[in-house]
């Protein structure tokens, strides 16, 4: 990986547009998830969505799968593991998720990944957050229940209006695992081969669901929404994503996610019709707010470093 430190200026200035382009195509695929609930069942879209992205790996992957096959072997129930949480449970929750709630408050909720990572890190890592990431945890979890409360907090006990936002909420909770898991894995693997063995798995781990549920045939309302799924997020915005991280780094990178309600908010009121209220521009300044605040960790820690 290059040193993004030694990056000539003029790349760099214009690096900004990878990270950004990445956020976009990530926004652009819930106001999809939202759309196409019309007209494809959830496991259909995620089976297809995945399905694709495997076909157009397979020429580009066998050779390297050959080359690194016992790192593979050696590696296997990790990888498992980690399409598991990333691919079936996240990705086939938020399908289903769409079908109850708006793409608004689906873009919300998914700014939420880093806070709940924080907490399953405490459980699997033993990783103690400090005093910013609590603060930090409590301000973004304030502001997701004034979300799902719509502004309303008494209209949190009627559960049952909000079973589209406690499914994303679950399935949020459940890519948290999996960023944890690659944290305490490292697992010395070229990131596409990586990628492409978890596409493997999670097609593998749909066969139960497609058997039982059955599929959707592809026509020519769903047809758009299925490609879009299986190219873009799928395979383009995580190569523009690493590309940004060799150029601008890690840190700079990660701040531009929280550019995601925003524009998930701006596709979905132009294409979806979607309102944009006051409950939900608090909750995500709180969204916002907590996640920086939580990054604070990673800065505190490396001070005394530089001193």
């Amino acid at each position: 990986m290059m040193n993004y430190m030694q990056v000539n200026p003029f790349i760099a200035r214009w690096a900004v547009l990878l990270p950004l382009c990445s956020v976009l195509i990530w926004s652009m695929n819930i106001a999809v998830t939202r759309y196409v609930t019309e007209f494809i069942s959830p496991v259909s879209i995620s089976f297809y969505r995945w399905l694709v992205a495997f076909i157009v790996l397979t020429p580009f992957m066998l050779p390297q799968l050959y080359k690194n096959r016992v790192l593979i072997l050696q590696h296997w129930k990790q990888l498992a593991v980690l399409a598991a949480f990333g691919m079936v449970l996240y990705q086939g929750l938020s399908y289903s998720a769409a079908h109850y709630t708006t793409a608004n408050n689906m873009g919300i909720i998914n700014a939420f990944i880093p806070v709940f990572t924080i907490i399953v890190s405490i459980f699997i890592l033993k990783e103690w957050p400090n005093r910013f990431a609590l603060a930090g945890c409590c301000i973004s979890f304030f502001g997701l229940m004034l979300v799902i409360a719509k502004g309303q907090w008494g209209g949190l006990l009627s559960l049952g209006g909000h079973m589209g936002d406690a499914i994303m909420l679950t399935a949020v909770f459940f890519y948290a695992f999996y960023g944890v898991f690659l944290k305490k894995w490292q697992l010395q693997i070229p990131l596409f081969i990586s990628v492409y063995v978890q596409i493997f798995f999670a097609l593998l781990f749909h066969l139960p669901f497609v058997l039982y549920l059955g599929l959707d045939a592809i026509n020519a309302q769903n047809a758009a929404s299925v490609l879009y799924a299986g190219l873009f997020p799928s395979l383009a915005a995580p190569l523009l994503w690493m590309l940004s991280i060799q150029y601008l780094g890690p840190n700079r990178t990660s701040i531009f996610m929280n550019l995601m309600p925003i524009a998930t908010a701006v596709i979905a009121y132009y294409w979806l019709a979607e309102q944009w209220t006051v409950y939900h521009s608090v909750g995500t300044a709180l969204a916002i707010l907590g996640v920086l605040l939580a990054q604070k960790k990673a800065w505190v820690a490396k001070k005394p470093l530089i001193e």
